[in-house]
């Protein structure tokens, strides 16, 4: 269905999120719905206020935009650091409501992880991939156990986002989107993962983990790949890391 209700009121900002984030929501959400008339469903699902964590599939460059401007409250999420090298860039990026982190493994992937409890802690809402990156066949990916371990060391529950259609207006590898596609934002009814266990627990969060994608598949209903989206090793020390078992953040 097509939202065409009022504007539910705005959850109010951190001062973090500051003037760039509130004239950008202004100015890009109704001429992002204007332009693209995105088909929005189960925005009941989100509460309103407290911590939140969107755990989406990942189609696009621009899922990062579809998810804020379709929520009914202030959605944060982390983007790469080079994304705000420049003033054009880092303005459209902090409009959206981004805030720059270093992607990588070890030091970087714990760097983002605190900056995102932080945000919770604060009764913010953020929004993540637990695929890790885009799928560039369309599948579902396996998650990763970070969104999990964020829901049960918090205690925010998990809205499962499922994306439709966002690939097809801005596949990867494109510079700019098209307009003829429309895409569809499915908000599913909010996860409380605490019962599978403690966060230091590994089970806990794989079970977490597997019963959000298992939400998010309903919603999107991809196909699934049964495997976790990596780029191909690049080294011989990383394709041996690989082949042992351990478990994803």
């Amino acid at each position: 269905m097509t939202v065409s209700e009022p504007e539910p009121p705005e959850t109010p900002q951190s001062t973090s999120v500051g003037f760039v984030y509130g004239l950008g929501r202004f100015l890009l959400v109704p001429l992002a719905r204007v332009l693209y008339r995105p088909r929005i469903i189960g925005r009941e699902n989100v509460p309103r206020t407290g911590p939140v964590i969107f755990a989406s599939n990942h189609l696009s460059f621009i899922d990062s935009i579809a998810i804020p401007i379709s929520a009914p409250r202030t959605v944060r999420f982390l983007a790469k650091a080079t994304y705000f090298d420049t003033w054009l860039s880092r303005t459209m990026f902090t409009a959206v409501g981004a805030s720059p982190v270093r992607r990588g493994a070890g030091k970087a992937a714990l760097d983002a992880l605190d900056q995102q409890k932080h945000l919770l802690e604060a009764g913010e809402a953020i929004a993540l991939y637990p695929e890790g990156t885009r799928s560039l066949d369309g599948r579902l990916y396996k998650g990763r156990t970070g969104v999990a371990f964020l829901a049960l060391q918090t205690g925010a529950p998990v809205v499962p986002v499922g994306l439709i259609g966002t690939n097809e207006i801005m596949p990867v590898g494109a510079k700019f989107p098209r307009l003829r596609p429309r895409a569809t934002v499915t908000f599913g009814t909010p996860i409380d993962v605490s019962g599978h266990g403690p966060a230091t627990s590994g089970r806990a969060r794989r079970q977490a983990t597997d019963q959000i994608m298992a939400a998010i598949h309903v919603l999107s209903g991809q196909e699934l790949a049964n495997a976790y989206n990596e780029v191909p090793a690049q080294t011989p020390i990383e394709r041996i890391r690989r082949a042992l078992p351990h478990e994803r953040r």
